[in-house]
């Protein structure tokens, strides 16, 4: 399973815009070591990913095909048809839950590099199950697999106002862990992923939680 990456394709526009105010920004951020094995690191880019749920989403279906099970490439098995934007969610999302049909239950997946698989539950990049409010996304050389992290200021949004208070009580109070990887080339720098469990209702990327944090401040637990 080393090597499974999920691709979000929204997220990646959002951080071509942001390229040249992210560098100097990141340039400028400073680490202080407060003595207690923990860093506060500000100047960072949080972003969320979640599980598509199929009964959210309520386009034409349409076939998809792929693999049967998890250690597989690029299969040309029929997996099943679902509405449109569920399939496209789960493009962009890397999972989401199955609720009608054949394959109830189980779980439709996505990675740049496998395609379409069936499974038994949300993966990371290593196979692992995604814990909602824990499993974290980095690029390997800028947190590396297994460090800890608690978000302890959420900066702002893209076009500078305050998050959500309620949001960003929810995301302070979780104890987050780098579990995961970004796709080559959706990552950064001071860029994070944070997993937040299934999507709660239609259209829930409008939905205040899906949120993203631009100069967010972290407490790193040292490796």
């Amino acid at each position: 399973m080393e090597g499974r990456h999920r691709r979000r394709r929204k997220r990646n526009r959002i951080v071509l815009v942001l390229a040249a105010a992210g560098l100097a920004l990141a340039a400028a951020s400073t680490i202080d070591r407060d003595g207690a094995g923990k860093e506060s690191s500000a100047g960072w880019y949080v972003t969320v990913y979640y599980t598509a749920v199929e009964s959210h989403h309520h386009d034409a279906p349409v076939p998809v095909t792929g693999c049967l099970v998890l250690d597989c490439e690029r299969g040309e098995d029929p997996l099943g048809s679902y509405p449109e934007d569920f399939v496209q969610a789960v493009e962009d999302e890397g999972t989401g839950r199955i609720v009608s049909g054949r394959h109830a239950g189980r779980y439709l997946n996505w990675s740049h590099d496998t395609g379409f698989w069936l499974d038994d539950a949300p993966r990371d990049s290593h196979g692992r199950p995604l814990e909602p409010f824990v499993s974290a996304a980095a690029d390997p050389a800028v947190l590396a697999a297994g460090r800890e992290l608690r978000i302890t200021g959420c900066g702002t949004a893209e076009d500078g106002t305050a998050i959500d208070r309620g949001v960003c009580d929810r995301l302070r109070s979780a104890s987050w862990r780098i579990m995961d990887e970004f796709t080559p080339g959706l990552g950064g720098d001071r860029h994070i992923d944070v997993y937040l469990g299934e999507e709660t209702g239609p259209d829930f990327t409008s939905d205040p939680l899906y949120s993203s944090l631009h100069n967010a401040t972290l407490e790193l637990k040292r490796p």
